[in-house]
C-alpha cells in the first residue's frame, strides 16, 4: 500500500510539473504573440512616415525632487528627423535632420550644436518616433500592460546607456498610436511626454533644417 501510495505520488507530482509547464509555455508563447502583434501595429503605423502631434512634457528629478512641466509641437519624419517646439514655459526648439542638431534658446540668444547621432543614441530624446524600427534594434520589449483602451510595452536598452535605462510606450487599442512615452535613466529620474492631436501628413524637409540668425552666440556640444 506504500509502495502504491508512493507510485500515486509521483504520478501526481509529475502531472503537476507537467501542467505547470504547458502553462508557462503557453503564457509565454501567448505574450510573445500579443508583443509581436504590438509592434507589427506600430510599424505598420510609423515606418516610413512623417507626423505632428502636440505633446505635453513633465520631469522630474529624483534626487532633488523636482518636477517641471512643459508643452508645444512636434514635427517628426523618417528617418531621424525632429522638431520640438516648445512654447511653455519657455519658447526654445530642438532640430535634428538626422545629422546635425540644433537647439535653439532666443531668450538666451544661443544656438548649441552638435552631432545628433550622440545626442540621441539608444533612441533617447524620442528618436525612436522618427525611426520605429530602433525599437527593435536597440531595445529587448515586453509587453507591461494590456488594457481595454490601450497596451504598453517596456523598453529596455540593450546596452548601458547614461542617458537611458528604459522607456515604457503606451499604444492605442483604437488606432495604434502612441500616445504615451514614460523614459527612465539609471538615476531614477523620468520624463513622461503625452502625445494628442496627431496628424499624419508629408512635412517639408526644410522644417527639419535651422539657419543660425545673425548675433546669435553659437556653442559647439562636444
Amino acid at each position: 500500500m506504500k509502495s502504491l501510495f508512493h507510485r500515486i505520488s509521483l504520478n501526481l507530482f509529475s502531472s503537476i510539473i507537467c501542467c505547470c509547464l504547458f502553462f508557462s509555455i503557453a503564457s509565454a508563447t501567448g505574450s510573445d504573440i500579443i508583443k509581436e502583434d504590438i509592434l507589427n501595429a506600430i510599424e505598420k503605423k510609423y515606418a516610413g512616415k512623417s507626423f505632428k502631434a502636440d505633446f505635453t512634457q513633465i520631469s522630474r528629478l529624483a534626487a532633488l525632487d523636482i518636477t517641471e512641466k512643459a508643452s508645444g509641437r512636434a514635427s517628426f519624419s523618417h528617418p531621424g528627423k525632429m522638431k520640438w517646439q516648445y512654447l511653455e514655459p519657455e519658447r526654445h526648439e530642438i532640430i535634428t535632420n538626422g545629422k546635425l542638431l540644433w537647439i535653439f534658446r532666443p531668450q538666451e540668444n544661443q544656438v548649441m550644436t552638435g552631432d545628433a547621432s550622440q545626442f540621441f543614441k539608444s533612441g533617447a530624446g524620442g528618436a525612436f518616433l522618427s525611426d520605429i524600427s530602433l525599437i527593435r534594434k536597440n531595445f529587448s520589449i515586453s509587453v507591461k500592460e494590456v488594457a481595454a483602451d490601450y497596451v504598453e510595452i517596456n523598453l529596455n536598452t540593450k546596452r548601458k546607456n547614461p542617458d537611458i535605462s528604459s522607456i515604457v510606450i503606451r499604444i492605442s487599442q483604437k488606432n495604434s498610436e502612441i500616445i504615451r512615452v514614460v523614459t527612465y535613466n539609471p538615476y531614477d529620474d523620468t520624463t513622461l511626454f503625452e502625445f494628442s492631436n496627431i496628424q499624419f501628413k508629408k512635412i517639408n524637409p526644410d522644417v527639419f533644417e535651422f539657419k543660425v540668425p545673425d548675433g546669435v552666440n553659437i556653442i559647439k556640444m562636444d
